[in-house]
């Protein structure tokens, strides 16, 4: 790209608001240079643009400096990203006419090859103690296994992600919908100074831009297409998060949730997520295995083996057919277990060895332990067990 394309791209960003997909469509049929003439009056405007949105370019383009605001973003250690640079994160294109002009970056990792192994965290500012720990565990637990954490800064789930990935010495990158040297919000401007020294800053928006509440939804759409999936932890029913995760199904990422309490209206917007069709996630290992290669599969989970589980068919069937009070005899467990005598007496004496059952003269019932839980006694003689045969 040549540097005027790039000065004008720059310049675009200060004249138009992001995700314009107008915007994105006279780029496309116009170049950037073109494009930045004809919104600013020193040429031909571009086909359809109404007379009200050329006079509001022409008035924001009396402070026009893309060049100082190039210069401002070197000054903080940053740069200016344009399609077609080695840096830029192709998935971005996803977005069409509404992808950004340009991505204002602070940070020295590589935007493209961080996006590539990267997974959206994101929830709500209000969050319980509940979202602020799972967001954090996630944040940690993606980091720790080479996934790059990407949210939006915000108070809450947002900022619980990212102190989560820095406190495990992993990579995580914050979008902005303010300039790159505008911290917002202001209570986090300590937080965001680490994330620029340990991962990345991104924005649309030039140096010195402040966030508005558009800004911020539109934001939520680079988030969504920047990362390979979008976990969703506590969100109301009417969330930004929300529209992060719907717009991720749109562009075909994996879109995921962490469920709560059903009676927290803080997850009802997760629930309806989930019923769209959402995966349900409820750790890294979960996420990485949606996201992932093929092999990153999550561990199977299960309940703790006792040692009933460990018997085998015929044994569990005489056990279960062993009374836990009075004793029965060998004929009646075989026949409630529906096998023979001489093996229901194998197994009888099996089970004695093992001290889930005793016998009593000609009776055998459930060794104490048994009677009230999955953990027998110690193998041995049980007191009132007689020696002999049966």
């Amino acid at each position: 790209m040549s540097e005027g394309e790039r000065l004008a791209r720059a310049a675009l960003t200060r004249l138009t608001e992001p995700g314009d997909e107008a915007v994105g469509r006279w780029l496309r049929q116009l170049g950037p240079v073109d494009l930045m003439r004809g919104l600013t009056g020193a040429g031909p405007p571009p086909a359809g643009a109404r007379a009200d949105r050329l006079a509001g370019c022409r008035a924001r383009a009396a402070g026009l400096d893309p060049a100082g605001d190039l210069a401002a973003a070197a000054r903080l250690g940053g740069r200016f990203l344009c399609p077609g640079d080695h840096e830029w994160p192709t998935q971005l294109d996803d977005l069409g006419d509404a992808r950004p002009v340009g991505l204002w970056v602070r940070g020295s990792p590589d935007v493209r090859r961080w996006a590539l192994r990267s997974v959206a965290v994101v929830g709500a500012r209000a969050c319980t103690g509940y979202g602020s720990h799972v967001a954090a565990t996630l944040g940690a637990g993606l980091a720790e296994r080479g996934w790059v954490v990407v949210s939006g800064a915000a108070y809450g789930v947002d900022g619980a992600a990212h102190r989560g990935a820095l406190a495990a010495g992993g990579a995580t990158v914050a979008v902005l919908a303010s300039g790159i040297d505008v911290p917002y919000p202001r209570g986090h401007a300590e937080l965001l100074g680490r994330v620029g020294e340990q991962g990345l800053v991104l924005a649309e928006l030039p140096p010195g831009g402040h966030p508005t509440r558009s800004r911020f939804v539109l934001r939520n759409r680079v988030i969504a297409a920047l990362t390979r999936g979008t976990v969703v932890v506590e969100a109301e029913l009417r969330s930004g998060s929300l529209v992060t995760a719907r717009r991720a199904i749109e562009l075909g990422r994996h879109t995921m949730g962490v469920p709560g309490p059903v009676t927290s209206g803080l997850s009802a917007g997760v629930h309806e997520l989930l019923r769209e069709g959402a995966s349900l996630v409820t750790g890294a290992a979960d996420v990485i295995e949606l996201v992932g290669s093929i092999g990153d599969l999550a561990p199977e989970r299960r309940g703790p083996v006792v040692p009933r589980d460990l018997l085998d068919a015929d044994a569990a069937r005489v056990l279960e057919a062993v009374p836990g009070r009075g004793g029965a005899g060998v004929a009646a467990v075989a026949r409630e277990a529906g096998t023979g005598a001489e093996r229901a007496l194998a197994k009888l004496y099996e089970l004695q060895a093992l001290g889930f059952v005793e016998r009593l003269g000609d009776l055998w019932q459930l060794a104490d332990a048994s009677s009230t839980s999955d953990t027998p006694k110690p193998p041995g003689r049980r007191p009132g067990a007689r020696r002999g045969g049966a």
